[in-house]
């Protein structure tokens, strides 16, 4: 029995230096923190400005203080997810002039064509309440995920580009867009005109 024993000793021992000398390691990729998300509950933007719209009560909408803000420019600002949706307003004064917003919004949307995966487009069409637009879902490693327009098309603009204070990482952020998107959603189909 010991014979046997000690021909096994070092062909056990062979067994256990070459099992330790594996290298063959595989990292386990990055995670992302959980991410809780607030209920959805609204709230009507009612300011003297020529529109109105619902916006979630978890987000804090801010008058634009940038230099080149105009008094009828808002931030909405998430601060939950360190994100904003910049919110613009124009009077049109002419066919010429909506023309070049209406350009401008696409190409602003389209610029992040070189990092974005896609870029779909929607119609926004309430004939009952005056308010048209193209809505723009950007995918991918882009500066901004979401941007719209809403016009009268008469003598009203208004504009909408979502950003976040992050450096993009489209993968990470995914639910939150989702989640922000409904919010988006919810604004542009109880936005008004006052008049």
């Amino acid at each position: 029995m010991k014979l046997k024993n000690l021909f096994l000793a070092p062909f056990i021992l062979l067994l256990i230096i070459s099992a330790c000398q594996n290298n063959d390691y595989s990292p386990k990729p990055k995670a992302y923190f959980r991410i809780e998300f607030p209920k959805k509950q609204y709230a009507e933007f009612n300011q003297p400005v020529p529109f109105n719209f619902e916006y979630p009560t978890y987000a804090s909408i801010e008058q634009d203080k940038s230099r080149d803000a105009h008094k009828d420019w808002y931030n909405l600002h998430f601060k939950q997810f360190n994100g904003f949706l910049h919110l613009t307003y124009y009077d049109v004064s002419g066919k010429g002039e909506y023309d070049e917003m209406v350009e401008d919004a696409r190409k602003l949307a389209f610029k992040h064509t070189i990092k974005a995966t896609a870029i779909d487009q929607k119609v926004i069409n309430y004939p009952d309440r005056r308010v048209y637009g193209i809505y723009y879902a950007i995918e991918g490693n882009t500066a901004s995920s979401v941007q719209f327009f809403l016009t009268d098309s008469a003598k009203h603009y208004f504009r909408g580009a979502l950003y976040f204070n992050e450096r993009p990482q489209y993968d990470s952020i995914e639910p939150v867009v989702k989640f922000i998107k409904k919010d988006i959603d919810k604004m542009i189909s109880t936005f008004k005109w006052k008049n």
